[in-house]
């Protein structure tokens, strides 16, 4: 079974709200990259999916965000719930590890698609394209299980991390150029009332 197969699959047996990743309110991520944001600002939310980080972006007064997944079931979920207000958003399907981004952004978000790259070669071309994406000075936002978080997602491995290993991990495959800003540890609470540890790291570019 292809990746983007599998989660066309996952999210199509349930409806978002079940999932066990699901949260009404992205209220750390916003707290985190919202002061970056302005009405100019070029944000792009990696594994978005069904997240309602779309939404609170465009609410932030955001004109230009790209929403990026492998999965367009997950998309259209998304695209469904913003009605006319999804014609402001840029859909893309799409592999983060072979995309080539069409133009650089100010804001790189993604929450828990890092973890998900157990191959090492998996993780310099999700950085690659990360560096290809990034605009001088912007900021990303990776947010992955915590060093005592679940071993396995949605049936897959994940490789979990503290926030020094992320951005030792980053800052070596990125020769430097992505170094940490802060961090924040998060318990997520799942529809079944499961908790699991997340750490959210920010990082900035630093260079051309």
């Amino acid at each position: 079974m292809s990746d983007q197969v599998h989660w066309d699959d996952v999210y199509g047996a349930r409806p978002d709200a079940a999932l066990t990743w699901f949260e009404d309110r992205p209220d750390l991520s916003m707290s985190m990259i919202g002061p970056l944001l302005g009405p100019d600002s070029r944000v792009v939310d990696i594994g978005g999916g069904a997240s309602r980080l779309v939404d609170a972006v465009l609410a932030a007064g955001v004109a230009q965000i790209c929403v990026l997944d492998l999965s367009g079931a997950a998309l259209a979920v998304s695209r469904a719930r913003l009605g006319d207000r999804s014609d402001q958003v840029t859909w893309i399907v799409a592999d983060v590890t072979r995309w080539t981004p069409p133009t650089r952004f100010d804001v790189w978000h993604d929450r828990a698609v890092f973890h998900f790259l157990t191959e090492p070669a998996d993780r310099a071309a999700y950085v690659a394209t990360l560096l290809a994406a990034l605009a001088p000075a912007g900021h990303a936002l990776i947010a992955t299980f915590a060093e005592d978080g679940p071993e396995r997602c949605s049936g897959l491995p994940v490789v979990r991390y503290t926030p020094d290993a992320l951005a030792a991990e980053v800052g070596h495959l990125s020769d430097g150029a992505l170094a940490p800003v802060s961090w924040a540890r998060h318990t997520h609470v799942t529809p079944k009332g499961n908790r699991q540890n997340f750490q959210y790291s920010l990082l900035r570019r630093h260079g051309g």
